[in-house]
C-alpha cells in the first residue's frame, strides 16, 4: 500500500475514533490527546510557572481571585450536574493564583489551574469584572478548547506531511507549502480559534450569572479592554479573537439569556 494511502487512512481513523462531546453544546469535538494525558502535563507546567513568577498571596486582591474562582467552580458544577454531566469535574484540580505582572492577561489551564496577572485588575475594575474574566477563562478549560486546539494543530501538521509526500514535483510541492500554510491558518485555524472565544463568552456569561455576578458587566469589561488597546487590533479575519465590537454586541445579547439561566438555579439578584 502506498504511503499516502496509509496516511489518508490514518487521518480518517483519527477523525472517527478520536472525538469527545462538548458538555455545553453536545457537539462532537476533536480529542486526539486525552485529558488523562493533558491534565498531568498542564499541572506540571503550572507548578513550574509558579516557581518562576512572583505569586501574590494574603492581599485583598489575591483573596478576591480565590473567592471568585471558587464561586465560578461551584456554578460550573451546578450547571453541569443539572444537565446530566455528573462527575465531569472529578479530575479537575482547581487552583487560583494572582501573579505580580503588568501583563493584561489571565488564563486557565486544562484541569482548572488559573492565573490572573495584576495588570488586568485595573481593567477588571471590580469583583464582577474579575468574574467576567474568570468565567470566560474557566469556560475554555471546561469546553476542552486546549485539547481541541492541540488536536487541530496535529491535523494541520498531518495535512502538510501528507501533501509533501503525495506531491512529487518540487515546484508544485513548494507552491502547496506556501498556500497550504496560509490557507489552513486563515481559513481553518483562526476561525476555529474565534469560535472558541465566542463559545467561551457564552459559557462564561452563564457561569458568572449562576455564581451571582451580573453578566451585563461582561460587555462593559470588553469596552474597557477595547479602550485599553487604543483601538489597535488586526482585522477579525486575521485574528484569533472576534473583533471588540462583535464581542461587545454578542455579550450584550447574552446577558438576558444568562440571567434567565441563573433563575433556574434560584439566582435572581446579582452583584
Amino acid at each position: 500500500m502506498k504511503i499516502k494511502n496509509i496516511l489518508l487512512m490514518f487521518g480518517v481513523a483519527a477523525l472517527v475514533f478520536s472525538c469527545a462531546t462538548n458538555p455545553f453544546t453536545q457537539k462532537k469535538t476533536l480529542a486526539l490527546v486525552s485529558n488523562s494525558q493533558l491534565f498531568p502535563t498542564a499541572f506540571a507546567q503550572y507548578d513550574q510557572f509558579l516557581t518562576e513568577n512572583k505569586v501574590v498571596s494574603g492581599t485583598k486582591d489575591a483573596e478576591m481571585i480565590t473567592r471568585v474562582g471558587q464561586r465560578i467552580a461551584v456554578a460550573a458544577e451546578r450547571w453541569l450536574n443539572a444537565n446530566g454531566n455528573h462527575g465531569y469535574l472529578n479530575d479537575y484540580k482547581w487552583e487560583y493564583n494572582l501573579v505580580d505582572d503588568k501583563t493584561v492577561n489571565a488564563w486557565c489551564m486544562p484541569g482548572g489551574k488559573i492565573v490572573f496577572y495584576t495588570g488586568i485588575l485595573p481593567i477588571a475594575k471590580s469583583e464582577t469584572g474579575v468574574a467576567a474574566i474568570m468565567g470566560h477563562e474557566v469556560a475554555h478549560a471546561l469546553a476542552n478548547h486546549g485539547q481541541q486546539r492541540m488536536s487541530a494543530g496535529m491535523l494541520q501538521q498531518f495535512g502538510a506531511v501528507a501533501g509533501n509526500i503525495a506531491i512529487k514535483d518540487e515546484k508544485s510541492r513548494n507552491a502547496f507549502n506556501q498556500y497550504y500554510g496560509v490557507g489552513s491558518q486563515v481559513g481553518v485555524m483562526l476561525p476555529f480559534s474565534r469560535s472558541h472565544e465566542t463559545e467561551a463568552d457564552k459559557i462564561g456569561s452563564y457561569l458568572m450569572a449562576i455564581a451571582g455576578y451580573d453578566p451585563a458587566e461582561a460587555a462593559e469589561l470588553w469596552k474597557r479592554m477595547k479602550a485599553n488597546g487604543g483601538g489597535k487590533a488586526p482585522p477579525e479575519i486575521l485574528s484569533t479573537h472576534p473583533s471588540n465590537d462583535s464581542r461587545i454586541a454578542n455579550l450584550k445579547a447574552l446577558a438576558p439569556k444568562a440571567k434567565a439561566e441563573a433563575k433556574k438555579f434560584g439566582v435572581t439578584t446579582f452583584r
